[in-house]
C-alpha cells in the first residue's frame, strides 16, 4: 500500500500543480501519518533534504499510510482543495489552520499527534513509534 501510495504521489506531482498525494481509505491502515507543507515553505524545503530520506527509509514509514499535503504556496495548504475526499474530516479536526510543516498522525479517524514545525518532526517520531507499540 506504502509503495502504492508513493508511486501515486509521483505521478500526481508531475501531473497535478499541488494536491493531497493520495487520497486513501483512512480506515484500511491503523495508522496514517500526514504531512502538511508548501513548496514555497522554507523549514518545508529544509525537512525533505534533511528528513524525508530517512524517513521514506524507516521501518516505521512500512507500517502506516503515509499523505502529503504539498501545496504550491504555505498559505494555501489549508485551503479544502487541497485536502479531497475522506482527508476533509481530518482538516476540520486541526484547531488551528496555518502553519508549515506540520506533521499528523491519524489513528481510527482521529487526529492523535499534531506537531507544527521541521523540529517537531523528532516528537512526531516518538509519538509514532509509542503507538506502533
Amino acid at each position: 500500500m506504502n509503495r502504492r501510495a508513493l508511486l501515486f504521489t509521483a505521478v500526481a506531482a508531475s501531473t497535478i500543480p499541488a494536491a493531497a498525494s493520495a487520497a486513501p481509505n483512512l480506515a484500511a491502515s491503523d495508522l496514517t501519518v500526514i504531512y502538511v507543507g508548501g513548496r514555497d515553505c522554507p523549514p518545508c524545503i529544509q525537512w525533505k533534504n534533511t528528513q524525508k530520506a530517512g524517513w521514506l527509509a524507516s521501518p516505521e514509514f512500512h507500517k502506516v499510510t503515509w499523505i502529503e499535503v504539498d501545496a504550491r504556496k504555505l498559505k494555501e495548504a489549508y485551503q479544502k482543495r487541497y485536502w479531497p475526499g475522506e482527508l476533509k474530516p481530518i482538516l476540520d479536526q486541526i484547531p488551528r489552520k496555518g502553519g508549515t510543516p506540520r506533521f499528523l498522525i491519524v489513528k481510527d479517524g482521529r487526529i492523535v499527534s499534531n506537531e507544527f514545525g521541521g523540529n517537531r518532526w523528532v516528537a512526531t517520531m516518538d509519538d509514532l513509534r509509542k503507538l506502533l507499540g
